[in-house]
């Protein structure tokens, strides 16, 4: 099932991200966030954007999210996306992917980005096969675990730019059913 994220999807969310944190260098943090923190980044991101869980029999699989791609009040019409899975190859991602995408298009996003470091190969071809165009890399920007990794950004246009008649709107401000 996928559904809205909730605080109460936190500690699983976390284990999954912790692994990500903690043994890859696929996240570039060093330190797992604290719930309270993880819980303030979920709200955060929920009040405009969505942020949804993979939940099978109770536990939670995976989760992905789109943010803000940058700060200025013209760059509104952008968004970021991120994903984390507990088990890879089952489409989810894809499913995840295709859901959000379809939430930011109706909500007024243009153009969607994901950052990719170089130690998730699997990742980058992911988000090519999907229609994600490969922008530039970052060579050398972050280290972690004794190495320098790159960042490639990835950029997917989800409809035509064109002059926009309002700002993006919040997604809970539309009729989303999640039951796909």
């Amino acid at each position: 099932m996928i559904r809205e994220a909730m605080a109460a999807d936190v500690p699983g969310m976390l284990e999954i991200y912790g692994y990500y944190v903690k043994e890859t260098a696929v996240s570039f943090e060093y330190e797992v966030p604290t719930v309270e923190e993880f819980t303030r980044r979920l709200e955060e991101h929920k009040a405009v954007y969505p942020w949804l869980v993979w939940e099978e029999e109770g536990e939670i699989l995976g989760y992905a999210y789109a943010g803000r791609a940058f700060e200025r009040a013209a760059y509104s019409w952008n968004a970021e996306i991120s994903c984390y899975l507990k088990r890879k190859g089952t489409g989810m991602g894809r499913k995840l992917y295709g859901i959000i995408e379809e939430i930011l298009l109706r909500q007024g996003v243009r153009k969607v980005y994901a950052l990719v470091t170089s130690a998730n190969p699997g990742s980058l071809a992911f988000h090519k096969a999907i229609g994600y165009e490969e922008l530039l890399t970052y060579r050398e920007v972050g280290f972690k675990f004794g190495a320098w990794y790159d960042i490639t950004w990835l950029e997917k246009q989800l409809c035509p730019l064109g002059e926009p008649k309002n700002f993006p709107t919040p997604w809970k401000n539309l009729k989303i059913s999640l039951d796909k």
